[in-house]
């Protein structure tokens, strides 16, 4: 099992009061599987996608991935962890601003120690980015620079790969090769993918869909 979790509750307070985001969910992500997670806006999808990553901690519950325990670790470990096994695709593309779009794509690669030109070049051109190499964040559209963020996050071939409505910005067709590229890494590395999308049509291509509703999976 790659990705365990176990009985995780999360809230926060707002307002003088506490709210319950989720409780005791659990999920788990084999190696080379892939799996959907579909649910309402605001019923905690990127939340359990930060869990998961080690960005956030749980109120209660534990994360485990490749069978160490997140909880356990120290911030420093757990950033160690996310540079080395997880390929993170957010909403906030988090490029950096004073790098062009080459060296955006191969800066998480780089930092995991583990860049490969052929692998990068093979990304940039399946992506479409080839013309804007050269450029700059600023320089781009939102689909743009989602497509760059994609790209930074396969360039590593990581182990696992968390995804926040990867093909939120893109049309289509260029969500459709996003896809192909996704479910190909998982097929050709046996990484795993955990998936936010509100797309029925694109959760139907992954191995399992898991929504969340009303603080629980089902």
């Amino acid at each position: 099992m790659l990705l365990e979790v176990r009985d995780i509750t999360k809230g926060y307070d707002s307002g003088g009061e506490h709210v319950q985001v989720f409780a005791g969910v659990s999920l788990s992500v084999n190696a080379g599987e892939a799996v959907a997670l579909t649910g309402e806006s605001g019923s905690g999808k990127s939340t359990l996608l930060h869990l998961c990553a080690g960005l956030e901690r749980p109120d209660a519950g534990q994360v485990a991935l490749d069978g160490q325990t997140l909880g356990d670790m120290g911030d420093g470990a757990r950033a160690r962890l996310r540079r080395a096994r997880i390929g993170l695709v957010f909403q906030q593309f988090n490029l950096i601003p004073s790098l062009p779009v080459a060296a955006n794509l191969r800066f998480q690669a780089q930092l995991a120690g583990r860049e490969n030109v052929t692998w990068t070049d093979t990304l940039a051109a399946r992506l479409g980015l080839v013309p804007l190499l050269g450029r700059y964040p600023e320089q781009l559209s939102g689909g743009q620079q989602q497509r760059v963020a994609i790209g930074r996050a396969l360039a590593g071939r990581p182990g696992l790969i968390l995804a926040d409505e990867p093909t939120g910005n893109l049309d289509e067709a260029t969500g459709d090769a996003v896809m192909d590229l996704l479910l190909g890494l998982v097929g050709e590395t046996g990484a795993g993918l955990l998936m936010v999308t509100h797309s029925a049509r694109l959760a139907a291509r992954l191995d399992r869909r898991l929504h969340l509703s009303g603080g629980g999976l089902c």
